[in-house]
């Protein structure tokens, strides 16, 4: 018992080390901490602790799916135009692409071209020419997923591109999204950030049938009327509904000034700068309109080819609304729309009331926890406060090392940890002094106080620390940051009542050498 290898107490010292300078930055002025790199910072403080704003987001996977059977529905007619085969009636709705061909000999083609536009749909035909497209429950299930979980993506991106720390993104249940922005000071543009779909295309403006026509309700096949986000423009423009080029393939977009007027500029890739090329190159002289969220933004004419696979958005911009599109541009564009569902907003001065009470709870706590274990242990209390003190230092650095955010429940979880860490210390005391009333020597009663009370100690934490991860598991929000608190506090706990009270105990017995047990 009195012998401890030197790499035992190495890993002690070393671990206590690491666990005081990732809590230094805790008590540091905000001003400095900014100044710190990103593995050095404290603890986030959640919502209920800083303020901030709470958001309940539902992805429209409906709109989502439908959408996607209108771009196979379009494949279809540009795949069957290509070949000359006629089509009647092709429409999409209720999860179904249909189309009708007319022509009997011609119908064993179009259902190759068809079955081509997307292997992953079911096909089917009958003897009238009717042929139909569908996906199977579980290609809806995994493309609704996917929508999800790239919405949760996108969004996580937007709110990191807007200049927001500590943001916590979860999914909950299947098509909905939690948002938490502590400290958020204009919650109002995040909304109108995350909101927008921000899908930008590029299409051929039709001049081959005058507006006036189309807007009296002939509009041509393969073509659609989009209104123009400008109100000083035209109400409306007739445009081709094959996309040129998607917004996809943007690798850059930032806001910039030309001619004095905010403009917004964005950079293809390799692919991207090829058809961006070619559909300049085959179209000069013509309109190509820049489209965002279905809606024109501009329509300028094709002067000359563009080959550099650069271009730049102009309208009737603001400098904030020039920035927040090169911001959403570079974030991608939602696969579904969003809705709000449900927004709550904490003051600042209500986080800095639940900061007040829970430190004025957690200091309550430990000085009576201190107090108890001197009068009740003597010395041997003074080293498991000394302990006590180290397992905090050690909760609140490995919570900043992992950038674990604390909310008003894991103060709860500190307070708890408090008690618990020193419950370990009572039963390793009090059978201590079990064996010194037996008749054992102080060594030895010391000695088979740690050992024999150990099993007792782990069992203890081991079921404690399996309901904190049932809590982290199935619980959310806050739950969660207690149920974290709690965990980290039961490890830091063990390592602090088995190794570190145990170190000291040894090295005071060495020193001393007492012929009585100090309690």
């Amino acid at each position: 018992m009195l012998y401890f290898p030197k790499w035992k107490i190495i890993l002690i010292l070393v671990i206590c080390g690491a666990g005081l300078l990732f809590t230094i930055p805790n008590f540091l002025p905000r001003e400095v901490r900014l100044a710190l790199p990103q593995w050095w910072q404290p603890v986030s403080l959640g919502l209920d602790l800083q303020g901030g704003s709470h958001l309940l987001i539902e992805v429209g996977v409906k709109e989502a799916a439908q959408e996607q059977l209108g771009n196979l529905a379009e494949t279809v007619r540009a795949a069957l135009r290509t070949a000359g085969i006629r089509q009647q009636n092709l429409t999409a709705a209720n999860g179904v692409v249909s189309v009708t061909i007319p022509d009997a000999e011609k119908r064993d083609e179009a259902r190759r071209l068809i079955r081509d536009a997307d292997r992953s749909a079911l096909m089917d035909s009958d003897d009238s020419g009717v042929i139909r497209l569908s996906y199977t429950e579980a290609t809806v299930r995994e493309r609704q997923d996917s929508a999800v979980r790239q919405s949760i993506e996108i969004v996580r991106r937007r709110v990191d591109e807007s200049g927001t720390r500590e943001a916590s993104i979860q999914r909950q249940g299947t098509d909905r999204i939690i948002v938490e922005l502590p400290g958020i000071d204009d919650p109002e543009r995040v909304k109108r950030l995350l909101g927008k779909t921000a899908k930008l295309t590029l299409h051929i403006v039709d001049d081959r049938t005058p507006l006036s026509e189309a807007m009296s309700g002939r509009v041509p096949p393969g073509s659609e009327l989009l209104p123009s986000s400008d109100s000083s423009g035209p109400g409306k423009f007739l445009v081709r509904k094959k996309v040129e080029v998607g917004g996809e393939m943007l690798t850059d977009s930032q806001p910039s000034f030309q001619d004095g007027r905010p403009v917004v500029t964005f950079r293809f890739n390799a692919l991207g700068a090829r058809k961006f090329g070619k559909v300049t190159q085959d179209n000069v002289g013509k309109n190509l309109a820049i489209v965002l969220d279905g809606k024109v933004i501009s329509a300028p004419v094709v002067r000359e080819p563009i080959l550099g696979g650069n271009g730049v958005i102009s309208g009737s911009f603001t400098v904030q609304q020039a920035s927040d599109l090169a911001l959403l541009l570079r974030a991608g564009a939602l696969p579904a729309p969003l809705t709000f569902l449900e927004e709550r907003t904490v003051g600042p001065g209500l986080g800095a009331d639940s900061i007040r009470a829970g430190a004025f709870a957690s200091g309550l706590g430990l000085v009576l926890v201190v107090v108890f274990m001197v009068l009740v242990y003597g010395l041997l209390g003074v080293i498991a406060n000394v302990a006590l003190f180290l397992n905090l230092i050690l909760l609140i650095g490995f919570m900043s090392s992992i950038g674990a955010t604390l909310t008003l429940p894991g103060i709860a979880g500190i307070v708890l940890t408090m008690g618990m860490a020193v419950d370990a210390n009572v039963l390793i005391y009090e059978r201590m002094r079990e064996e010194y009333r037996l008749g054992r020597t102080t060594i030895n009663a010391i000695e088979a106080g740690f050992e024999r009370a150990f099993a007792t100690i782990l069992d203890a934490n081991l079921t404690t620390f399996m309901a904190a991860a049932l809590l982290f598991l199935f619980g959310s929000g806050t739950v969660k940051g207690f149920a974290v608190t709690l965990g980290i506090g039961i490890i830091t706990t063990m390592f602090t009542a088995v190794m570190v009270t145990r170190l000291i105990v040894v090295a005071w017995l060495r020193r001393v050498k007492p012929k009585t047990l100090p309690i």
